[in-house]
């Protein structure tokens, strides 16, 4: 491990809150069942404001749970957060130490230094815990000299999906998540009740393998009480015309990744995970228990997921991100400002 990598993981060992100039806050653990397991977040879309919800994450697996967490971010060359900077991720060596890792990625194209890390953790047989468009989290292009061009594929071979297509209406259909019967005794699912989600159904078809988890009902409008859609849709995989929602699309699942060697890594994916989603107490415990399920750890009964700090995301959208936001900006006990002059 690097002298840099060494002091920063002697830090959180300690139980010390750290933010670093360059892109990179940690929550030192408390007292809970995650003791000794370090938990590391990368955020980088532009889109669904991963930079505002995964540190509100680490927060709870930190102060609830008892684990270490990190959170990464695409930032610029200050070390100001830019989710629209596709090639950054902040400190990626922390990934020699990660048990499990939570993702929200978009089209990221890291370079090769960048993404031998990611790779290395990823091969040791991790758990990943994968959200939204984590399922098209890289884009390497054709013109590009590298040997990862092959996570192009990640979402599909790894998570269970690519991107196909929005299935509800996007910024206008809902997403009232429904638990698939089958698994309604899942670990996953412990203390999971009402799922909510104001950004839309994808279209999904996660492989054979898989199992379907949670179930997402498209509604007619942006509210939890709005009733369900009714009207046909083609099918962007096959052409075919359906109910939008009969049968509805998979929007959470687990599955099992084994790499040609033997190594195992637990998935869990879901195709919610905005900022604004991350307001339902329902998919935040599906979360925290999916990082349980992942170590190997019991499942609490009721995962505690409340705020740390208030959480008032932004809507999510291109262009929509808090300008001059830095990691230090989300420091327990701090108000996220609003957008700084840049």
């Amino acid at each position: 491990m690097r002298p840099l990598a060494w002091a920063f993981t002697v830090l959180i060992i300690l139980g010390v809150n750290t933010a670093r100039g360059d892109g990179l806050i940690s929550y030192g653990a408390k007292d809970g069942p995650g003791a000794g397991k370090h938990i590391v977040l990368l955020s980088g879309d532009e889109e669904y404001r991963s930079e505002e919800g995964l540190p509100m994450l680490a927060k709870i697996l930190s102060e609830r749970h008892g684990f270490k967490t990190t959170v990464l971010f695409s930032v610029n060359d200050e070390g100001v957060i830019d989710p629209d900077n596709q090639q950054s991720l902040s400190n990626p060596e922390v990934l020699a130490d990660a048990d499990a890792i939570i993702m929200l990625l978009r089209f990221r194209n890291w370079p090769d230094e960048t993404m031998k890390h990611f790779d290395a953790a990823f091969k040791r047989g991790i758990p990943i815990i994968g959200l939204r468009t984590s399922t098209h989290a890289f884009n390497y292009p054709g013109n590009r000299e590298t040997e990862y061009r092959h996570y192009n594929q990640f979402g599909k071979n790894v998570l269970g999906e690519n991107w196909v297509s929005h299935w509800g209406g996007h910024k206008r259909e809902a997403t009232r998540g429904v638990i698939e019967a089958s698994s309604k005794d899942d670990a996953i699912l412990r203390g999971v009740k009402d799922v909510f989600g104001d950004s839309d159904v994808y279209e999904a078809y996660p492989p054979a393998d898989a199992k379907i988890l949670v179930l997402g009902e498209v509604l007619k409008g942006m509210k939890p009480g709005d009733p369900p859609a009714k009207y046909n849709k083609k099918r962007r995989s096959d052409g075919k015309e359906q109910d939008i929602n009969t049968p509805m699309m998979p929007v959470a699942w687990s599955r099992l990744h084994k790499h040609d060697d033997g190594t195992t890594n637990k998935i869990f994916t879901t195709t919610l995970g905005a900022a604004t989603d991350l307001q339902s107490e329902g998919l935040r415990r599906m979360i925290v228990n999916s990082v349980y399920w992942g170590l190997g750890l019991d499942v609490p009964t009721a995962a505690d997921v409340t705020y740390v700090d208030d959480f008032e995301p932004t809507m999510y959208g291109f262009n929509t991100y808090r300008r001059g936001i830095r990691a230090e900006d989300h420091s327990v006990g701090k108000v996220l400002p609003a957008s700084r002059q840049e």
